[in-house]
């Protein structure tokens, strides 16, 4: 069949095909003779997909057999387009391998080029293998987060001002339940290329992970880069064309202006998680900046988390722990307390939790961290219990430590290894793991109480704190809040709030801690309630370990 096309047209053809392959570097070269539909192929294609040949008749439709089932239709449209002359180019992305074996993602681009008659003549293009490049995400085609970490150090290094932001899909989980998961990976495609080509040539885009983006742009004020994310969310709530749906899609967005200072790229992308978890969580999506400023107090707030996040890999050096009495409501005799996360050094002294905590309980690290707080914790408490049978430890938890699929074989194995009782141990799940799905942390709660485990339920009555997350999940104790009893002495109302609160809890079998008890009128006033355990600085202030054996024994003695 080869002698069908003309022998000076082969010629031309490949004479093209040569000079398209030089400056194709890295990619699949394919140019077809749209008259006689005779293609050539770069021959690293041919051996990948195990094609016929680098010379084929037909190339499109042998081509097909090597596309995923579920795009052969997109392909096979797209094709037809170009060769009835309906379209000029073709941009698309598709799943192909040999056949038999496995996919990758793949995004071809195709241009018609047409003779002086403006006739169809010919169809070059490039296709590239993403499962080849370890610098590119294979589902987007975008550069990955390697490469988002490789370019910001690089920004860093040479004290470059730039703009850097993390942008993500809202609820996306909808999509893929309404529509399946390939649609959803449709959408995220799109997405992206939405984002690459209205970024162009201000920045570079990057996928990180999930549904989350990365922009870093040459964009030089907040107040530009939160229009130019208006525009973006603007045009995205007009709805997405895919396949023949139009998804609405809400954003949520991070941002940080990098100017001359000297941190590492992972304390910049844990500001950055810190700033879309607020835009996510408390700002329905509007933009985020982290610190609003980047002035000389916030600079050195950010270079004091870089040197904490550095401790982390330096066998926790500066961390340590303390710890604030629980006592019993009736006789006022230390029965737990709660293990607080802290940080110092030479240079920073001591920086306050609420300078470091918020952010670093979403930075990927924590987990590793939180191990470290459980451990030291029961290592600590272990030896209170000969002497103070009733003493329960209570441990904070991260939303970052409950989404790790293997949570809770981590805490029993500290457990085992401490060789600490399990009922001795209560988990708190406090306000910030509100985003976890409600599925899999009733799971992980079942799981660990069966154990032997306990669990409380801090910051109730704030936010994810609510009557239908204790309704769902069985919980051992449950905190008050200091803001609902601040004003006690004097608030008929906040008696009221107490009242209510306790009642709720006693329905569902839980104890009832209030914190944020700072006087003796406080403490005589939540007596008349079904209060069973009290917090706060009228009894203690958080205090070290040994400090803590001390007032125990001193309680003890006093009785």
């Amino acid at each position: 069949m080869e002698n069908r096309i003309p022998e000076n047209r082969k010629k031309y053809l490949d004479s093209l095909f040569e000079a398209f392959s030089l400056i194709a570097e890295g990619t699949y070269v394919f140019l077809c003779d749209m008259q006689y539909d005779y293609s050539r192929w770069s021959k690293s294609a041919v051996n990948f997909f195990q094609l016929p040949s680098e010379y084929m008749y037909g190339a499109g439709t042998l081509f097909l057999e090597c596309i995923h089932p579920e795009d052969r239709k997109g392909y096979a449209e797209s094709l037809e387009e170009i060769f009835s002359g309906r379209k000029g180019c073709h941009d698309i992305q598709y799943r192909a391998g040999r056949i038999g074996g496995d996919y990758v993602t793949c995004t071809c681009r195709g241009l018609v080029i047409k003779d002086e008659y403006e006739q169809p003549t010919y169809f070059a293009g490039i296709i590239r293998n993403h499962g080849l490049l370890g610098d590119v995400d294979s589902l987007t085609g975008l550069r990955n987060q390697y490469s988002f970490f490789e370019d910001l150090s690089g920004h860093i290094e040479r004290k470059e001002k730039v703009c850097v932001s993390m942008l993500g899909i809202g609820k996306f989980t909808e999509i893929n339940e309404i529509y399946g998961y390939h649609f959803g990976n449709q959408v995220i495609q799109k997405f992206g290329r939405y984002l690459l080509s209205f970024v162009g040539s201000r920045g570079n885009v990057y996928r990180l992970d999930g549904v989350k983006f990365a922009i870093i742009s040459n964009t030089s004020s907040s107040l530009e880069a939160k229009s130019l994310y208006e525009k973006v969310r603007t045009h995205l709530r007009k709805g997405v064309p895919v396949a023949d749906k139009r998804p609405i899609l809400e954003l949520n967005c991070g941002m940080l202006l990098l100017d001359d200072f000297d941190v590492g790229d992972q304390t910049i992308y844990a500001c950055l998680n810190f700033a879309y978890g607020e835009s996510k969580i408390r700002r329905h999506g509007d933009l985020v900046e982290f610190f609003n400023d980047l002035n000389e107090e916030n600079k050195l707030r950010i270079e004091k988390l870089h040197a904490i996040k550095a401790s982390i890999k330096q066998d926790y050096n500066g961390f340590f722990l303390l710890y604030q009495p629980v006592v019993n409501a009736s006789t006022e005799r230390i029965v737990g307390a709660e293990a607080l996360l802290r940080w110092k050094n030479d240079e920073y002294g001591l920086v306050p939790p609420d300078h470091f905590i918020p952010v670093l309980e979403r930075d990927p690290q924590f987990p590793e961290l939180g191990r470290w707080i459980l451990t030291k914790a029961l290592t600590d408490s272990k030896g209170l219990l000969d002497k103070h049978p009733d003493f329960t430890i209570n441990v904070n938890l991260s939303y970052t430590q409950l989404e790790k699929p293997d949570f809770v074989e981590s805490v029993i194995s500290v457990l085992t290894e401490t060789g600490f009782p399990a009922d001795h141990l209560c988990l708190e799940i406090t306000e910030r793991c509100r985003l976890l799905d409600m599925g899999l942390l009733k799971t992980i709660v079942e799981k660990l109480r069966a154990r032997g485990v306990r669990f409380a339920l801090d910051d109730f009555g704030t936010g994810f704190s609510s009557v239908d997350v204790v309704k769902e999940l069985p919980f051992d104790t449950i905190k008050i809040d200091r803001c609902f009893v601040i004003n006690i002495e004097d608030d008929e109302k906040e008696r009221a709030i107490v009242d209510h609160f306790a009642s709720i809890a006693a329905a569902y079998d839980a104890k009832v801690c209030v914190e944020g008890i700072e006087s003796p009128v406080m403490r005589d006033i939540l007596q008349k309630y079904k209060v069973h355990s009290f917090q706060g600085y009228y009894y203690s202030k958080p205090v070290d370990f040994c400090t803590l054996e001390e007032l125990m024994d001193g309680k003890d003695n006093d009785e």
